[in-house]
C-alpha cells in the first residue's frame, strides 16, 4: 500500500508540473533594449515602437532614452493624461528589472473613455537607461485589460543589452565592409562607428552615417550645401584643403576634406562625403588625427564603398 501511495503521489506531482502555465518570456519590439511579457492579444506594432491589440484599441508604446531624459520624461507623463481634463495618480512603482514611477489616469478620446498607466523607469542594471511605457486602454476592453493585468504587464518590464544588429536592419541602408571599425551607436536617422577599447571619441578615430531630407538638387548648390552641413561638426577651426564633386556609388557626391581642432586642441583630418537622391542625401564623416590619416582616409573611403540603400 505504501508503494501505491507513493507512486500516486508521484504521478500527482508530475502531473501539476506538467499542467502548470509556462512562464511567458518577454517580448521586445524591434531595436528596443525594453520589453514585456504581453497580456491579451498584444502585439508588436507596424505603427510604433511598442505592441498594440488592434481590434480592442489597446496601445503599449515604449520609449527607450538615456538617463538624461528622466526629468522631461516625468513631466510629460504628468501632463499627458491632464489634456483630456482628468486627475492623474502618481506612486511608486518597483518591478522586476528596476525602480519607477506609475501614473494612472482616465482622459476621454473621441468621446471615448480611455484608461492610462504610464511607467517612468530606471533599468537597475544600466544607468544610463531611461524608459517610458504608455499603456493605453479603452472602457470596453478593460474585461481583458484590467488594472491587475496592466499592471503584472509593467512589473514585468525587463531590459536587455543594446541590440545593435536589430536596429542596424531598421536602417533604410545596410554597412558592408566596416573596414575594422566597430558600431557603438545606432538611431533613426544613422550609425556611428569608432575603433579601440572605449567609446570617447576624443581619443580615437570616428564615422558616422548618417542619411537626411533637403538636398539641393541642382548641381550648382551642391558645394554650399555640403560646406554648411560640414560646419555643424562638433569640431572647431575648419580649413577646408579640397573639395570635389565626384560620384559615389554610382550617383552623384561630393567630397570635402578639411583639417579642425578637436575640442581639447587635437590635431585631425576630416572628410566629408555626400552622396545625393533627389531631394535626400547620405553622409559619411570620418574623423582622425593627423599622424594616421593616410591609413584612416583608406579605411573611411572603404566603409563608405560598402554602404547600400535597401
Amino acid at each position: 500500500m505504501l508503494r501505491l501511495f507513493l507512486a500516486c503521489q508521484v504521478a500527482v506531482c508530475a502531473a501539476v508540473v506538467l499542467l502548470a502555465p509556462a512562464h511567458a518570456e518577454p517580448q521586445f519590439p524591434p531595436g528596443l533594449r525594453v520589453g514585456l511579457e504581453l497580456p491579451g492579444n498584444l502585439k508588436p506594432s507596424v505603427r510604433f515602437s511598442g505592441f498594440e491589440d488592434a481590434d480592442r484599441k489597446v496601445a503599449v508604446s515604449i520609449l527607450d532614452l538615456p538617463a538624461a531624459a528622466f526629468s522631461e520624461l516625468e513631466r510629460a507623463a504628468t501632463a499627458t493624461p491632464q489634456a483630456g481634463g482628468a486627475k492623474i495618480k502618481r506612486e511608486d512603482f518597483s518591478f522586476r528589472g528596476g525602480s519607477g514611477l506609475l501614473f494612472t489616469g482616465q482622459t476621454r478620446v473621441n468621446g471615448i473613455a480611455v484608461y492610462k498607466w504610464i511607467l517612468l523607469a530606471t533599468a537597475a542594471a544600466d544607468k544610463d537607461l531611461t524608459t517610458m511605457i504608455d499603456f493605453e486602454v479603452p472602457e470596453s476592453a478593460l474585461s481583458v485589460y484590467s488594472d491587475a493585468v496592466v499592471r503584472k504587464a509593467l512589473a514585468s518590464a525587463t531590459f536587455r543589452p543594446t541590440p545593435i544588429d536589430e536596429q542596424l536592419g531598421l536602417l533604410p541602408f545596410k554597412l558592408g565592409d566596416l573596414a575594422g571599425f566597430r558600431v557603438i551607436k545606432v538611431s533613426p536617422a544613422g550609425v556611428i562607428l569608432t575603433e579601440g577599447p572605449g567609446e570617447d571619441l576624443s581619443m580615437q578615430p570616428y564615422v558616422i552615417v548618417s542619411i537626411g531630407r533637403g538636398a539641393p538638387e541642382r548641381a550648382d548648390d551642391r558645394p554650399r550645401f555640403a560646406r554648411d552641413l560640414l560646419a555643424t561638426a562638433p569640431l572647431r577651426g575648419f580649413a577646408v584643403q579640397s573639395a570635389d564633386a565626384m560620384r559615389i556609388g554610382g550617383a552623384p557626391g561630393y567630397e570635402i576634406r578639411a583639417q579642425a581642432e578637436g575640442a581639447k586642441g587635437e590635431q585631425l583630418m576630416v572628410v566629408q562625403w555626400l552622396r545625393f537622391a533627389g531631394a535626400n542625401f547620405l553622409r559619411v564623416v570620418g574623423v582622425g588625427r593627423k599622424d594616421d590619416w593616410d591609413a584612416l582616409f583608406e579605411r573611411f573611403r572603404k566603409l563608405r564603398d560598402g554602404i547600400e540603400f535597401r
